[in-house]
């Protein structure tokens, strides 16, 4: 008997419980102008400006995603997430001008995104400067393995995938495979 109660415990705490205070963080969420597709559930997550996400149909989100608009108020969205979009716990938006996610991509835990820089001039304090910033693209299919770091103007091609790891500083073909400290092509995708 008590191994029902404690199966039926872990079912309710692990599979209902969720969905349901999730149903009230999409309301307060989208309330506060967040835009989000049908199918799409929200764990707690950390968002700095809600009308700045907007999130597709059917996304699958863990917990722990940090949508951080690095910046002042300013209309939005400049965080777009498209359909079908996987997203590991623990990944990071840190986006001042804009990133693109395509449809049906898999993005693991702990991925960052970074779209801009700090000021290197000196005689000026680093944290004061602005440095460049230039908008991030996910193709659609894509794959990026755990802890990817993806950093400012860089953009992913279809179909693409990226090792474990890695620091994408230069933009990908897509169908390619790339890994590495600083990325590098692997090899293709097998047609």
């Amino acid at each position: 008997m008590s191994y029902i109660i404690q199966q039926s415990g872990f079912v309710i705490r692990k599979r209902y419980w969720p969905r349901f205070t999730g149903f009230f963080r999409k309301i307060w969420l989208q309330v506060l102008g967040m835009k989000v597709g049908a199918g799409t559930t929200l764990p707690q997550l950390f968002v700095t400006w809600p009308h700045q996400v907007s999130l597709g149909n059917n996304c699958l989100l863990e917990e722990q995603i940090s949508f951080k608009f690095d910046g002042i108020r300013k209309p939005g969205p400049s965080i777009f997430i498209g359909d079908n979009v996987f997203i590991g716990s623990g990944c990071e938006f840190n986006i001042r001008l804009r990133i693109d996610v395509g449809k049906d991509s898999l993005i693991a835990s702990g991925c960052r995104f970074v779209d801009h820089d700090h000021g290197i001039e000196p005689g000026v304090l680093m944290r004061l400067q602005h440095g460049p910033e230039k908008a991030i693209k996910i193709g659609n299919d894509v794959w990026l393995g755990c802890n990817v770091v993806v950093l400012k103007g860089v953009e992913i091609g279809d179909g693409a995938v990226v090792a474990a790891g890695a620091v994408v500083t230069k933009s990908i073909a897509p169908g390619e495979i790339w890994g590495g400290i600083p990325a590098k092509k692997i090899s293709d995708r097998k047609k």
